[in-house]
């Protein structure tokens, strides 16, 4: 009792630890599925295009079904509160894209690329497993940031010593086997950038001069800038020596993100628009490479009307629109005719002839889930490393499918890139393996830090957060972090 009489309130109790599910049960139960809908997709091809149930069904279904699932057991061991998503959603876009593949063997029996793709993929599957089970915490990798950073130029340049593909030199051919250097290099350059930036974000947000003074035009000093820049321009310009322009606006499109996210400056996305614009009118008009492409970007159908008959970019729109809304059926397409490149840069092609626009749509969906899940783990964490980490690795995917399906339906032009799981690529689907298990990695750091006791309202007491590390954002009726852990 105080002197008034009003009796005193008790504290309460601190409430009991609550932690999030971890739904491995649910993650097998869709890794299943994915597996089941592989193994249709193939049986259904066979029947379609020679009557029968193909021969190695059973066993192109037990080796999906097997990677899956040693890589789930890994998940289940490592990372039990992963989000129960991201594997899944790998697992049935590599098994589309083998049976796609597979689908266009049929047509080039002297070209096989399906077995092939098995094997990277299995390799793929691999890398996923022992990133997963040796990476215990993905803020190591903040430590080797100068180390990624070193790598992924040598890597970058290792392809201007070997002989151009296609008007490209992107390739390492050694005795018959060949690796894209580019790829693996995408993700130690995510690394580094989200390293620096994370270690240089008060910098680059609070200090520098502002641009016609407006306040939020503000360009960063020199001396904090300057040596991520020199890192962009150095990695650009030796794609651009190589012909790799598709990787160069990758890498333009993740520097000028992961600036966006570090400094939360709305001035830096218009720049970076700006920037590609210009650069993309100056590399059009003068490499002879891209100003082809950007003709028959502009003109598709020019090739036709000289009486050349068709182009890729004119074969592509024509597969889309055979396929309609529900597309010819697996198997029952044309879309081989659209030359060498159907199994790598044009499969989407196949997809969207066999599959119609509601595979397709489908396909897409599964692509914006994956990015979201990465987006969804970068918001929960607090540290900014893995922030930027995971936004950084979910954007990639994002740019790489925008920069893809523009290109083959005439949006923009074409790029030459691979798409994520779908297309023929063994450095490709290996590096879209890393980059799925350095998203786990994310996921059960950023579910299990929220396995602490909770108010009655279901927010994240104050005194809990700043416990765990970092200062306490303030609550307001929800917390968005706890909802993105879910």
């Amino acid at each position: 009792m105080t002197k008034a009489g009003t009796p005193l309130v008790a504290a309460d109790a601190p409430a009991p630890a609550v932690p999030l599910p971890r739904r491995r049960g649910i993650e097998l139960a869709l890794i299943v599925v994915a597996v089941l809908l592989s193994v249709y997709g193939y049986c259904a091809v066979g029947i379609a295009r020679q009557g029968t149930v193909p021969p190695g069904a059973a066993g192109y279904g037990a080796g999906l079904g097997v990677l899956a699932l040693v890589a789930h057991l890994a998940v289940r061991v490592r990372a039990p509160c992963a989000d129960p998503l991201l594997l899944p959603i790998g697992v049935l876009l590599n098994g589309l894209g083998l049976v796609l593949i597979y689908r266009l063997d049929l047509e080039t029996p002297d070209d096989l690329a399906a077995p092939t793709q098995l094997v990277w993929s299995t390799l793929g599957v691999g890398l996923f497993i022992v990133v997963v089970l040796l990476l215990r915490d993905h803020r190591v990798l903040q430590r080797y940031a100068y180390v990624c950073v070193v790598a992924a130029l040598v890597l970058l340049t290792l392809p201007i010593f070997f002989p151009s593909v296609n008007g490209a030199r992107i390739w390492i051919r050694i005795a018959g086997f060949s690796i894209q250097p580019g790829e693996f290099a995408k993700v130690l350059l995510a690394v580094f950038f989200a390293a620096y930036l994370a270690a240089n974000r008060s910098a680059l947000a609070y200090t520098g001069r502002r641009v016609f003074g407006i306040s939020r035009l503000q360009l960063p000093t020199g001396r904090v800038l300057g040596p991520i820049v020199a890192i962009w321009l150095l990695s650009v310009g030796v794609l651009v020596l190589e012909r790799d322009l598709g990787t160069s606006l990758l890498f333009f499109g993740l520097f000028v993100v992961l600036l966006y996210v570090a400094t939360g400056r709305t001035g830096w996305i218009a720049v970076g628009l700006l920037l590609a614009a210009v650069g993309a009118v100056a590399v059009g008009q003068l490499e002879p490479h891209v100003h082809s492409r950007v003709e028959d970007w502009l003109h598709p159908f020019a090739s036709i009307e000289a009486g050349q008959g068709p182009n890729q970019l004119s074969q592509s729109l024509f597969a889309f629109a055979a396929g309609g809304l529900v597309g010819t059926g697996l198997g029952l397409g044309h879309s081989i005719m659209i030359g060498f490149a159907a199994k790598s840069d044009f499969i989407l092609a196949t997809a969207g002839e066999e599959l119609g626009l509601a595979g397709l749509s489908a396909i897409f969906l599964l692509y914006g889930l994956l990015v979201e899940r990465g987006f969804r783990a970068g918001l929960a964490l607090r540290d900014p490393f893995g922030r930027l980490l995971a936004v950084g690795l979910a954007s990639i995917v994002a740019l790489q499918v925008f920069v893809i399906a523009g290109g083959v339906t005439g949006l923009i032009p074409l790029t030459g890139m691979a798409m994520p799981f779908l297309a023929q690529g063994g450095s490709s689907v290996v590096t879209n393996w890393a980059i799925v298990a350095l998203l786990i990695r994310v996921s059960d750091r950023a579910r299990s830090r929220f396995g602490i006791p909770k108010d009655v309202a279901g927010n994240l007491p104050e005194d809990a957060q700043a416990s765990q590390g970092g200062e306490a954002p303030v609550v307001t009726g929800h917390d968005d972090r706890a909802e993105a852990a879910r």
